[in-house]
């Protein structure tokens, strides 16, 4: 999934892809409260950790889904 993440005073939005779902995040965000740090795991293996009381907002984006084959319907 994509998330892009707004952070007070800064111009540029965070572009993050997780295999974590929008549900997690969420939840992990409340847990975290104001004073704490949001923990995401990128799919490149990095961590970010943000200050939740610099977010400014988080856009969850769709989760990610890979086709598989080649779209054959089985209609001739």
């Amino acid at each position: 999934m994509e998330i892009k993440i707004g952070v007070r005073n800064i111009g540029r939005e965070l572009n993050i892809e997780t295999d974590e779902t929008a549900e997690q995040i969420e939840k992990d965000l409340r847990e975290a409260g104001t004073d704490g740090f949001l923990v995401i795991e990128a799919v490149q293996g990095r961590k970010i950790l943000l200050p939740t009381g610099a977010i400014g907002y988080i856009d969850l984006g769709q989760e990610l889904t890979h086709p598989v084959g080649f779209g054959f319907s089985g209609q001739a």
